[in-house]
């Protein structure tokens, strides 16, 4: 207990935490803040202190998976936020040692995503089965940031934005064919149908996945349009008016990222438009958590926007928009981590305690990384020509706006059409 005694002794200056060791001993850190609920944590045995303290990510985790570390007052949420908010990314003057994210030497190895490769990867993570995602995502399962024109908003009405934000972006035309990279449940690619009059092929490399989109597509009428690959994207063939990527490359890996940007221009008509919607870091390259590593995305790596950039960049293709949605993603989560909690019963009922303490674990981590770690969501435009897009950026807003008006009006199509979209 003495070296994580030390450690919460430093690092902990805002929030009461109070730890309970395995023979009932009491230390507390911290001071009260009104942004930070109190918390209390039971620790079950001696040698979990020392786990903790060698490796805080990994070691936290597991002992709460395990029932070693046990909240008796407040939730993993508030004990995660704590430790976060004491090392908030832009109030640090130097490099943070207590949240440790892994080795540098290891990286290289854990990021080479070969196609067999990043296609187990995939599975590991999202062929865990549909009847999982869809106890606590929103109808249309967008597993990715939502876009909160007002903090007030439903998680749906987010989720609904953040389609009509990228569709804005990548200025449609009718009949135009659009390539959706790393598709999830297909709701992205039904969604531009709808309302851009366009066909889709999404491709994924999830086999539960693509089993829902195909279905949805049949569903609604527009398989013969909106169509749904397991594809490798490195071995896509022809040309796309539009490319549109969500979530996806996070899983690329850094070895790769300039071959991901050399496919993409092969594929992207002259005249085209691509828009990559990626989680981001707000500093310079980094390492991936080992927790995240080893149970949530096993080959998973979020970028810097410099690594990013120099990918594209050797590849002539042209970044004529980004933006960063700097705190989008912390409200979409805590939408994930509450609508998780209540399904609590069920998933231990159909998996069991610890797969639920995992996952509640990985959600309030997400959260707390977003809004207190170094992450962010960035959306980059891409064109290989210049005036591929209006000279000035009028025609995104406009469109957008034309979206939610239609999305808003009970008379009206549920959606613009195809015509509607146009400049």
């Amino acid at each position: 207990m003495r070296l994580l005694d030390k450690m919460l002794a430093r690092h902990v200056r805002k929030g009461e935490l109070t730890i309970i060791d395995h023979k009932g001993r009491k230390r507390r850190y911290g001071a009260p803040d009104p942004e930070l609920r109190p918390v209390t944590v039971r620790i079950a045995d001696r040698m979990t202190p020392l786990r903790v303290a060698r490796d805080p990510a990994v070691g936290t985790a597991e002992a709460y998976m395990d029932g070693r570390l046990v909240l008796e007052q407040g939730e993993i949420l508030d004990l995660v936020l704590i430790i976060r908010r004491n090392r908030r990314w832009e109030d640090r003057e130097g490099p943070g040692k207590f949240l440790r994210k892994g080795s540098k030497l290891g990286r290289p190895l854990a990021h080479l995503n070969w196609r067999r490769q990043a296609r187990r990867n995939v599975a590991h993570h999202y062929d865990i089965g549909n009847d999982f995602y869809r106890l606590w995502m929103e109808a249309d399962m967008q597993y990715s940031c939502g876009y909160f024109t007002d903090p007030g908003n439903s998680l749906e009405q987010a989720q609904l934005d953040k389609k009509a934000h990228l569709a804005s972006k990548l200025y449609l035309k009718p009949g135009q064919r659009v390539l959706d990279i790393g598709c999830g449940w297909g709701g992205l690619a039904l969604y531009l149908n709808r309302v851009a009059d366009v066909d889709v092929l999404g491709v994924t490399l999830s086999t539960e996945q693509l089993a829902l989109a195909r279905e949805r597509a049949e569903a609604a009428g527009v398989a013969d349009r909106v169509k749904f690959e397991l594809t490798d994207y490195r071995d896509l063939t022809g040309t796309f008016d539009r490319i549109v990527s969500v979530g996806m490359f996070e899983h690329v890996g850094p070895p790769f990222y300039r071959g991901f940007f050399r496919k993409c221009r092969e594929l992207l008509a002259p005249d085209g438009v691509m828009l990559l919607h990626t989680m981001g870091r707000m500093g310079k390259p980094g390492t991936t958590d080992k927790f995240i590593q080893k149970y949530i995305w096993p080959g998973g790596y979020i970028p810097a926007l410099s690594e990013i950039v120099s990918a594209s960049e050797v590849n002539r293709l042209i970044m004529a928009d980004c933006e960063a949605l700097r705190l989008h993603y912390p409200p979409t989560v805590l939408h994930w981590y509450e609508r998780f909690k209540a399904c609590r019963e069920e998933v231990i009922r159909r998996y069991d305690e610890r797969f639920y303490r995992l996952w509640l674990f990985y959600l309030a981590a997400g959260l707390s990384m977003f809004s207190d770690g170094g992450m962010t969501v960035y959306q980059l435009q891409y064109l290989r020509r210049r005036d591929a897009a209006p000279m000035i950026r009028n025609y995104m807003f406009e469109a957008e706006e034309r979206l939610h008006a239609a999305a808003l009006d009970p008379a009206g199509p549920a959606m613009l059409s195809g015509a509607e979209i146009r400049e």
